[in-house]
């Protein structure tokens, strides 16, 4: 793992990961496919043995892509690894498209969020047990099939799940062993182990802006290479 970075770095990161400079084609725009919908998030790190990037969040407007927020992010201990053929238990952040399924949080919603939100409680699990049939599920209470060993008990983690967005990485039909819970989510003290994290600050204003009646999606890459945002 990395060790933090300061503040001023990460700004500077931001600056070279995030939006495109003045006359500059904006990155969803050099991208080979959006999800379809009129808003986007980009979660862009430097390379794959990256922890650190940017994330930005952009609206369709006028037949442009147009900023609407950026934020320094960061990704798993061990960095990303593509999408397709990531291993589960690896701390990469798996690159590709993806949907964002619902957001949930420890705390109440952001005032003006709109996508359908879930409150953590007590006995609010997250399956990760390769052998359950709730595998990368929420599971409320915990599934009697599903190791308590092999699942996140949300309320737990305080800091991270006070907001959250469900990244929709191997989602909708899981492929056992790739990865179970996968989210965009508030900082925590480093690295995630796999997740995209921002400030808390940029997590309310991510769910403030995000509108479910227009797709919005999450591209998740790397500035260069194999596994670029823009082949997305």
């Amino acid at each position: 793992m990395r060790p933090a970075l300061t503040t001023a770095v990460l700004a500077a990161a931001s600056l070279a990961l995030g939006a495109a400079p003045a006359g500059e084609t904006p990155l969803p725009e050099r991208m080979a496919d959006t999800g379809g919908g009129a808003q986007l998030i980009t979660a862009v790190a430097e390379d794959t043995s990256s922890t650190t990037g940017t994330v930005t969040w952009w609206d369709r407007q006028g037949g442009r892509w147009v900023e609407a927020g950026s934020a320094p992010a960061r990704f798993g201990a061990k960095g990303l690894a593509e999408g397709s053929s990531r291993k589960q238990g690896t701390n990469t952040t798996p690159t590709g498209l993806y949907d964002l399924p619902y957001a949930f949080g420890i705390e109440e919603a952001p005032a003006g969020a709109r996508a359908s939100y879930r409150r953590v409680h007590n006995d609010s699990w997250w399956c990760q047990d390769n052998e359950s049939g709730s595998y990368n599920r929420w599971t409320e209470p915990l599934s009697a099939d599903c190791r308590a060993s092999e699942a996140e008990h949300l309320v737990t983690y305080g800091t991270q799940y006070a907001y959250a967005y469900v990244i929709g990485f191997n989602y909708a039909e899981p492929v056992r062993g790739r990865g179970a819970g996968i989210f965009l989510h508030v900082n925590g003290s480093g690295a995630t182990a796999g997740c995209v994290s921002v400030p808390r600050d940029a997590m309310r204003r991510i769910l403030a802006w995000a509108d479910p009646g227009r797709e919005p999606h999450i591209a998740i890459g790397t500035a260069t290479g194999p596994t670029a945002i823009t082949r997305y």
